[in-house]
């Protein structure tokens, strides 16, 4: 009886190691506003100046911007993907104007980038409130992703 009690106390305690880390995982999947955002592709691109796809929205755009103009310049936090697969479909977002600088894509699968605080640009550069322009890119333009 007592190898039985042992081996089932053993056993409870390795399901619950498996359980644990898969709740973890789960609670660091993105918050609701990027997934309430979301939506079909529609050929654009979205960046606002929080956390979470919230806050002001400073940009909208189906095709290239070299500047994203003062309001908007070095402001993202969060930045979205929904634009067509195939072809030039990877956004890539650029420290300067005129793609100018370090640059990272966000790659079509990847949806949205929810929290810029944790990426880098191919410069180095932190990629929060470092964006200036973007255009659409194939994956070969890529140095660096989004995530």
């Amino acid at each position: 009886m007592r190898k039985f009690t042992a081996t089932a106390a053993l056993l409870g305690l390795a399901a619950l190691g498996v359980l644990v880390p898969a709740a973890t995982s789960q609670a660091a999947v993105a918050g609701p506003g990027c997934d309430s955002k979301w939506g079909p592709r529609n050929g654009n691109m979205y960046a606002w100046q929080d956390l979470d796809c919230s806050g002001t929205q400073l940009i909208v755009a189906a095709g290239n911007s070299a500047n994203w103009g003062a309001g908007s310049n070095d402001k993202a936090t969060s930045v979205m993907n929904r634009g067509f697969t195939g072809g030039l479909d990877h956004v890539a977002f650029y420290e300067h104007d005129n793609f100018g600088g370090g640059h990272a894509c966000l790659a079509p699968g990847e949806l949205y980038a929810d929290n810029l605080t944790d990426n880098r640009l191919t410069s180095g550069v932190g990629a929060n409130d470092s964006i200036t322009s973007h255009r659409w890119v194939a994956r070969s333009a890529c140095g660096a992703f989004l995530t």
